[in-house]
């Protein structure tokens, strides 16, 4: 048996090598599934610090708008908690797309009127960075308080319109229905998201919004629409990983559920190197990867930790993150 533990069998923490490597595929599949829903949240991280060089704290209650909305578009269509609905696939897709719709739509609502509401006032008043970080947090909190007012503190029964099937096996680990479905939109958003910034007329005002705001003002961008765009396209994204989300973990919306994923998909950001839309892919999925094979290392408890330590381990000899280009050195 390769199984040690660092003390007794019942000790605090173990170190399952056995385990790992039973498991390595498994939590291969399930990491880079879980990864591709840090990366699409990570990307709004990423815009927003890339143009403002802010860190929008709140943008993790951006997402958790879209879990609701996800939610309440599958109950005002009919559906409830419990058994899973036979579905055609016509239907399926039909269904997923208005749901998914309506999250990206009220995720990027909510992002919009977050930057009118509370960073605009403060930009027009030349605040200083520091208060517009304790304006994100308590702009996060007050979203928080908002959304427990309204749905109570208890989180919705879960409504699920497809179950996880198995499709095929790769050394032996089952990979869903699920699996695929959230890694292929993952990479596909992604490309998306690159594609607008790298190649549209907006992304370039972004790019140069993000490397040099006042020479790009004096150029003709619209630093303000550049802004809203970002923030919008920041929303749009956590909207979709709202709903990728809702299909894959077996609970349902609650007021509070983005804090704990709104700072991993920011650790992701700072992983790949923030202000990088690469890197935001890359460091969503390397977390997701490194959280998995760390339960099964160090076991369930310790999850978080690993992940959040490998950062720190990474940062002390890469500051800047995995990639370190920022967004607005981004090549064209």
């Amino acid at each position: 048996m390769l199984t040690t533990s660092l003390v007794q069998a019942d000790s605090w923490i173990q170190f399952d090598v056995h385990g790992l490597g039973q498991q390595f595929w498994n939590n291969t599949v399930d990491g880079l599934a879980q990864g591709g829903i840090y990366a699409l949240i990570a990307l709004g991280y990423t815009l927003v610090y890339g143009v403002l060089k802010l860190i929008n704290f709140a943008h993790s209650e951006v997402f958790v708008v879209g879990a609701f909305a996800t939610w309440g578009t599958f109950y005002l269509l009919g559906f409830r908690s419990g058994a899973t609905p036979e579905l055609s696939l016509a239907e399926l897709i039909l269904f997923l797309a208005i749901a998914g719709i309506a999250s990206m739509a009220a995720s990027g609502g909510v992002a919009v009127l977050l930057e009118r509401v509370a960073y605009k006032p403060l930009r027009d008043r030349n605040a200083p960075r520091l208060v517009f970080l304790i304006t994100a947090i308590g702009a996060s909190f007050a979203i928080q308080q908002a959304l427990m007012l309204i749905f109570g503190k208890n989180q919705q029964p879960q409504i699920r319109l497809l179950q996880p099937q198995k499709m095929f096996e790769i050394f032996g680990a089952s990979v869903t229905n699920i699996h695929i479905i959230l890694f292929v939109a993952a990479i596909l958003l992604w490309f998306v998201a690159d594609y607008f910034v790298n190649r549209t007329r907006l992304g370039r005002g972004i790019r140069a919004v993000a490397q040099d705001p006042d020479t790009a003002t004096l150029m003709g961008v619209n630093k303000e629409r550049v802004i809203v765009v970002t923030f919008l396209a920041g929303g749009l994204l956590a909207g979709a990983a709202a709903l990728f989300y809702m299909m894959k973990i077996p609970q349902g919306a609650v007021y509070n559920g983005g804090f704990v994923l709104g700072i991993k998909a920011f650790t992701a950001a700072v992983l790949g190197g923030i202000g990088n839309l690469r890197g935001a892919l890359l460091g969503g999925l390397v977390l997701g990867l490194v959280e998995n094979y760390g339960q099964s290392l160090f076991g369930g408890e310790w999850k978080d930790v690993v992940a959040f330590v490998v950062l720190v381990v990474v940062l002390m000899f890469r500051p800047t993150g995995l990639l370190g280009e920022s967004l607005g050195k981004a090549r064209v």
